[in-house]
């Protein structure tokens, strides 16, 4: 079996990048997503077998040219992980006090961006699904798409609209073998949190390779069992090209 193909959208920093450095050790080939040319171009340096491509999620000409980079340097796909967020405004504020514009970014970002790129990536997905490679759609959660907190409005609101697409999503796709996670990887010490909680404390926060190590073993599980439905003769105990 060849290679994973996977693609990940906020891929320098963060879970993003924890992710990125995760599915590399593991054999994957890798097609990451982010906004800044230099972090780009340094991640690609760092991380040998890895293809950096500059986007903005939130920007709707950005998705199909971020798409054409991906299958075309990868050669098709068989795993997106939506991971870009914004917070929408920085500091924190009730949604009485949140503008417009920013709760409109954090809904292009976090609900429209996916919504573009996974629609965009479609096609290379399902291909991936027919040849028995499988397919997933991982998108980012939160415990913000489910529980009310104050100040949280625009992230939360636009995280549960991910949360809710991605079920939907799940089932419309379910017959052509693309499945969709949400998964909610916790509270992280990440730059995004210490813009959110500057004041948090960090000693109790997961660590973003703790995080995407499980994150990637959500991907290898559900991988694994669209292969063996495929495939009875597959035993489910590992993926080709992959080391735990």
């Amino acid at each position: 079996m060849n290679p994973l193909r996977a693609a990940i959208t906020g891929g320098t920093s963060g879970l993003g990048l924890a992710l990125v450095r995760e599915l590399r050790r593991r054999g994957a080939r890798v097609a990451f997503v982010a906004r800044s040319a230099s972090r780009v171009d340094q991640i690609t340096s760092e991380q040998v077998g890895t293809h950096g491509i500059v986007g903005d999620l939130a920007r709707k000409e950005d998705i199909h040219p971020i798409a054409l980079q991906i299958t075309a340097a990868l050669g098709g796909l068989d795993v997106l992980v939506n991971n870009a967020s914004s917070l929408g405004p920085t500091p924190l504020a009730l949604l009485a006090d949140t503008d417009c514009e920013q709760f409109e970014l954090a809904l292009a970002t976090n609900v429209l961006g996916p919504f573009r790129l996974t629609k965009a990536l479609l096609g290379a997905l399902s291909a991936s699904a027919r040849e028995g490679r499988g397919a997933v759609v991982l998108n980012v959660s939160s415990d913000a798409a489910i529980n009310a907190y104050a100040q949280w409005g625009a992230y939360g609101v636009s995280k549960a609209a991910l949360r809710h697409m991605s079920g939907i999503w799940g089932e419309e796709l379910a017959a052509e073998g693309v499945r969709f996670l949400s998964l909610d990887p916790g509270d992280m010490d990440t730059p995004m949190h210490a813009l959110a909680v500057p004041d948090a404390d960090r000693s109790v926060l997961k660590c973003p390779e703790v995080a995407a190590r499980e994150l990637v073993d959500a991907i290898g599980s559900a991988i694994s069992g669209l292969r063996l439905r495929r495939s009875r003769a597959f035993n489910g105990t590992a993926i080709a090209g992959w080391t735990s």
